[in-house]
């Protein structure tokens, strides 16, 4: 049975490219018990493929997380075919704010052991007992009250190019990580309100379930995250208290929510929120970078990496058999560091 692509992904890409129809660009996730995730993967892959779905999917016995998109013109039988599904009947579904369409090349759906890394034994604390969701009118209420705690639950490459106002952003590089120093940073605070917010409100379920355990009495969080907020704002006439972009772990890298841009390009310094990936296969760090930079290096994070783009063909291949690897930028990932190159 075939249930992985194997074609090489620039060909994937072209093809991508090349297609005369529209794709949307969706993403869902549902907790929900699965006893069999590997026959569930291998049945979604056959039946996603033949309506020609790209995307990253996970599933695992708590449940499945999707980011994917579908041609427009099966969009209908996608729906139908959840629909059809008793564990994904009514699964909420979030459309991408800025969508041309080209978010992934391939269908990729994988088994896990979570649909989140969390680091937490689930079995210690009642992960059913949710905060309360709030909507983007309801969110943005509760921000005006001074007292109120606002705590990014992304990373800090995701938070870089653009958070709510006044929001605690964590300098972590996993939500793993930031768990346990958001509990440990606010453990004078339990009696406050804390209001959670993530992409798509997937990390935040699990977070505020984790927060109630850990004894705080007041715990919120963003109903369908920033993607679905985005919508919110802009179908109610709301205010957006969202400044920058909204990170997305796709070919897309961001979406804008607001006009501001608050970060800078991390070679130069220059105003930029451009994530891009460092074009060295060997190396591929995320990083922001702006045009100038971009053209400087050639979409490099250093001239390390930039000389071994510049070698023959050959001696990259040579290169990637033996796994050499370039020198470590001056910045790590998504980390800003003036003067790099």
């Amino acid at each position: 049975m075939l249930i992985q692509n194997k074609i090489n992904r620039n060909e994937l890409r072209e093809r991508l490219m090349q297609e005369t129809f529209r794709r949307i660009t969706i993403s869902f996730y549902r907790y929900v018990i699965l006893e069999n995730p590997e026959a569930i993967r291998d049945e979604l892959f056959l039946a996603w493929s033949e309506l020609g779905c790209f995307g990253r999917i996970y599933v695992a016995r708590e449940g499945i997380n999707a980011q994917m998109n579908v041609p427009e013109h099966n969009l209908e039988a996608f729906l139908a075919d959840l629909s059809s599904r008793p564990w994904l009947a009514g699964v909420p579904i979030k459309y991408a704010v800025e969508d041309d369409g080209k978010s992934f090349y391939k269908l990729n759906i994988k088994t896990r052991q979570k649909i989140v890394a969390d680091g937490l034994n689930d079995d210690a604390f009642d992960v059913t007992n949710v905060g309360k969701h709030l909507t983007a009118a309801e969110f943005n209420a509760a921000m005006d009250d001074p007292e109120t705690i606002v705590v990014d639950m992304r990373n800090h490459y995701e938070s870089e190019v653009g958070h709510f106002k006044g929001a605690i952003t964590p300098d972590v590089d996993t939500f793993r990580e930031e768990l346990p120093l958001v509990v440990d940073l606010l453990k004078d605070k339990k009696d406050k309100k804390v209001l959670l917010y993530c992409t798509g409100g997937i990390r935040c379920e699990k977070a505020s379930a984790y927060f109630k355990h850990e004894g705080f009495e007041d715990v919120n969080q963003l109903l369908g995250g920033i993607i679905d907020y985005a919508r919110q704002v802009k179908q109610e006439g709301l205010e957006s208290k969202f400044v920058g972009k909204n990170f997305v772990f796709d070919e897309r890298l961001g979406e804008r929510i607001s006009d501001e841009i608050i970060s800078k390009c991390h070679q130069c310094a220059a105003t930029s929120d451009v994530h891009t990936n460092c074009a060295n296969s060997e190396c591929h760090l995320l990083f922001i970078q702006c045009e100038n930079c971009r053209d400087k290096y050639q979409q490099c994070c250093s001239v390390e990496c930039q000389a071994v783009i510049n070698l023959p063909e050959e001696e990259q291949r040579a290169r990637r058999k033996i796994h050499t690897k370039p020198k470590e930028a001056d910045f790590k990932k998504g980390r800003w560091n003036i003067g790099h190159g």
